[in-house]
């Protein structure tokens, strides 16, 4: 697969948690950016916030994250939402955005987890600099960027991760890494978004998404294993291979069971 290009889009609206999930209410199946955004415009929801910044928020972060697939993410997710905390939906929301940001996935893989397992204490724009420059001069981004430019987005990027929760929130040059654990329900979802998706269950138990939650296969396994005790799949393993029961069908019955506990 060709490695996407890195681009700036995170300046957009970083994290955008409390947008996305007011755009949610707004959106419904089948309906279109432009569509969202005029249905938007006249809800009423988004008084602080001025047309023009209000088209380049749903262009900018929640089209490219949550209506990619013909809106299919964010069909699912607003089918499971109604039965996840804020902090499970923070996290699959996180795993869309680095979906559609190849430079924070890349960020978070070969930057914030590895200091993490190192029992580094915080992570500072001055590391995330030297991440973005050693991309600009490999060739990563669509253009070479500026000085500027990328201490801009080296900001962009501890500043999403701090809307996750991952680093410590505030207007900060030096954030502290915060403790992170995966929701139970969160495994859940996921686990269940890549076999909706096509995915063959030993595919989905190494894909890469479950590293941007700090997991690798064997944890993954593990997890899964763990809450198949709740009744949503059965885990079955030989060697490597793993085969995973299905329980359930489709977005509404996977909510449905996660409602009952």
């Amino acid at each position: 697969m060709k490695q996407k290009r890195y681009t700036s889009q995170l300046g957009t609206g970083l994290g955008m948690i409390e947008e996305t999930n007011a755009l949610l209410n707004v959106w419904t199946p089948g309906m279109s950016s432009t569509q969202l955004f005029d249905e938007a415009l006249n809800s009423g929801s988004f008084p602080g916030i001025s047309a023009r910044r209000l088209r380049n928020l749903i262009s900018g972060c929640f089209a490219p994250r949550l209506l990619v697939s013909n809106g299919k993410p964010a069909e699912y997710l607003k089918i499971m939402r109604p039965n996840l905390s804020s902090r499970e939906v923070e996290q699959l929301l996180f795993v869309y955005t680095c979906r559609a940001n190849q430079i924070l996935e890349d960020f978070v893989r070969e930057v914030y987890w590895p200091a993490y397992a190192a029992g580094h204490e915080s992570i500072s724009n001055s590391e995330a600099q030297i991440f973005v420059t050693k991309a600009v001069q490999a060739g990563l981004t669509t253009t070479p960027w500026s000085e500027k430019t990328i201490k801009n987005v080296a900001g962009y990027l501890t500043g999403t991760c701090a809307d996750f929760g991952m680093l410590e929130r505030g207007q900060k040059v030096n954030r502290k890494i915060i403790p992170f654990r995966t929701e139970p329900n969160v495994a859940i979802v996921l686990a269940y978004d890549l076999h909706f998706s096509g995915l063959g269950d030993n595919t989905v138990v190494a894909h890469s998404d479950w590293a941007l939650l700090g997991m690798d296969r064997s944890d993954v396994v593990t997890e899964l294993r763990r809450l198949s005790l709740k009744g949503v799949f059965l885990v079955q393993t030989a060697g490597e291979v793993i085969r995973i029961g299905w329980q359930c069908k489709n977005p509404e019955e996977l909510s449905s069971a996660i409602s009952q506990g």
